[in-house]
């Protein structure tokens, strides 16, 4: 595990025990490897609550309630799916907080529209507030899958606005 991720996941535990907050996550193409990071952690029971793998279509919509009219229309990689993901791990867990992500990891399923590398990262909480980024990585399936992890553990910092007090 890449001690860069665990030393954030370290201080991302002490945030969220610091705001009285519980995380969840919702990854589709980096596997589970957020919910892996966040529970390296001693203690991190206390503030992870679960994490959803929705690699398929048919696993956003069964364990996340992605509508199957999001899917169609904007594809399983866009801003809309992510939107309903990160709302579907909030509204299936007893979260605060939550992180979903959706991408081309490669090397192959790019388009020329969403090549490989196009990840959508989004953050949301129970009070309503949510974020939604879209970013282009660059490197092999591994390297994207690492920048997606890491930059969903460093947006919630970056975000702020988790807490509910």
């Amino acid at each position: 595990m890449d001690g860069h991720l665990l030393e954030l996941a370290g201080r991302l535990g002490q945030f969220l025990s610091g705001q009285g907050a519980v995380i969840a996550t919702a990854e589709s193409c980096t596997g589970g490897w957020i919910a892996q990071t966040l529970t390296e952690i001693p203690g991190s029971s206390v503030w992870f609550d679960r994490g959803f793998v929705t690699y398929s279509n048919l696993a956003k919509v069964e364990m996340l309630g992605v509508n199957p009219q999001t899917l169609e229309r904007y594809g399983a990689v866009s801003k809309e799916t992510a939107t309903a993901m990160v709302a579907g791990a909030l509204a299936r867990s007893d979260a605060d907080v939550a992180i979903a992500v959706t991408g081309v990891a490669g090397p192959d399923g790019g388009t020329p529209d969403k090549p490989v590398g196009t990840v959508f990262i989004a953050w949301a909480n129970k009070g309503g507030g949510l974020r939604v980024a879209k970013k282009q990585f660059s490197g092999d399936r591994h390297q994207i899958r690492a920048q997606t992890v890491k930059i969903a553990l460093e947006g919630v910092f970056q975000w702020g606005g988790f807490s509910n007090t």
